[in-house]
This record gives structure tokens, C-alpha cells and sequence, in this order.
């Protein structure tokens, strides 16, 4: 499907509704009319224990306050976590996972986001 860049993103988009609604009342495959990709991402996230939480937090060398910014979370949430209380949740989970994959990117990428506290009278 080619595109005429002169069209509006809302003519395209009826453009492409209208191509899928044929292909749909072909009775054929839609995948026979239209190009589908078919991906599946294996992300399983492994559950962390309370060490596992605290030296995920320890490779990027900051606070339990500033780690539970960085996760979207709050810091007591942390400290359940590291106390063994609570267990994190998967997506929380599938953070520490990237963390511990690629350590050196996320201790760059916390640094790319410090700025210094300012002065509040």
C-alpha cells in the first residue's frame, strides 16, 4: 500500500481501515491480502528475592528512594521488597531484569536523568 504524502493522516487512516475491511469480506486469509508479522516476545520475568532486589539496587550504586523513582514506585515498596515482606511485581521484576542485563546502559541512563535539587526557600 503506497501512501501519497500530500493525503491526511485521517484519509490514511480510512485508507487503511477500508483495505482491511475488504480483505476481511474477501472470505480469504487476512494474511493472504494484507502482510502480517507474527512475532513473540520471551520475556519471563524471574521473581526476586530480597538479596536479589538489594544487589539489583547496588549495581547502580543509589538509594532505596531514588531506585523506587527510577522503578515507579514508592519507597516503601523497596523496603518491603529488600525486608522479604512483599514480593516485587512482574513489571518491576522485568525492570531488575534489564538492569542486571545490560548494567553499564542503565547506570548511564540514570545519570542522563540527575539533575541537582534546587534550592527551595
Amino acid at each position: 500500500m503506497a501512501y501519497d504524502n500530500s493525503v491526511s493522516i485521517g484519509d490514511k487512516i480510512l485508507q487503511g481501515l477500508q483495505e482491511f475491511t475488504d480483505a476481511l469480506e474477501s472470505g480469504k486469509q487476512v494474511s493472504e491480502k494484507l502482510t502480517c508479522r507474527k512475532v513473540e516476545l520471551q520475556l519471563c520475568p524471574k521473581p526476586y528475592s530480597s538479596t536479589a532486589v538489594k544487589e539489583t539496587r547496588n549495581i547502580l550504586n543509589i538509594s532505596q528512594s531514588l531506585f523506587a523513582i527510577f522503578l515507579g514506585t514508592s519507597t516503601s515498596a523497596i523496603q518491603k521488597w529488600e525486608r522479604g515482606e512483599e514480593s516485587p511485581p512482574k513489571m518491576a521484576c522485568r525492570m531488575m531484569d534489564e538492569i542486571r542485563l545490560c548494567p553499564d546502559y542503565w547506570k548511564k541512563r540514570l545519570m542522563d536523568c540527575v539533575v541537582p535539587k534546587s534550592n527551595a526557600v
